[in-house]
């Protein structure tokens, strides 16, 4: 019976797959981008909430979070039509509310990304006062999720930790001599 239920859930995510190819690709890349930042933010102590690598403009890590929780909202908000603005990256600095609020933005987004599909991924909404395809607009989403990706592995690597990337990377079998 168990096995009847695998085989029933696998073939009807074949099926999805090949009724919305573009959709499913974008999905896989968003499930991507929100476990390695999630993970980014569980794992990162709470005392480095607050470092930044250097002087300046640089945000502390917990900026970053907060930033990448915000974006999420104002960019799935306007995908689902809806004006969503957060104030995470400007008014929250402990680990468990800038958590708090990335899940949120991802509970929130996840709506608008599962509500995609083929035929509606070239319907139009206005991002940042640009006007973009649904599809367009979530996948700039995941480019900034990867964008902020890219700077919490420096902050990682300043701190001698190692990014959930890396350390989640299945082992590479020995070279052969």
């Amino acid at each position: 019976m168990k096995s009847r239920t695998i085989f029933a859930a696998l073939a009807a995510a074949s099926a999805m797959y090949a009724q919305n190819p573009l959709s499913s690709e974008m999905k896989a890349q968003y499930d991507a981008s929100k476990d390695q930042i999630t993970k980014s933010a569980e794992r990162m102590p709470e005392s480095n909430y607050s470092f930044k690598p250097a002087e300046g403009n640089t945000r502390t890590f917990g900026q970053i979070i907060g930033h990448i929780a915000d974006v999420q909202l104002a960019i799935c908000g306007a995908v689902k039509g809806e004006q969503k603005r957060g104030d995470a990256e400007s008014a929250k600095t402990s680990k468990a509310d800038l958590t708090a609020a990335l899940k949120e933005s991802f509970d929130y987004c996840d709506g608008a990304v599962n509500a995609l599909t083929d035929a509606t991924a070239t319907q139009m909404s206005k991002v940042f006062g640009r006007d973009m395809t649904k599809l367009g607009a979530l996948y700039l989403n995941v480019i900034h999720n990867n964008e902020m990706y890219g700077q919490i592995v420096t902050y990682y690597r300043a701190k001698n930790l190692v990014p959930p990337s890396t350390a989640d990377r299945p082992a590479r079998p020995a070279a052969k001599k």
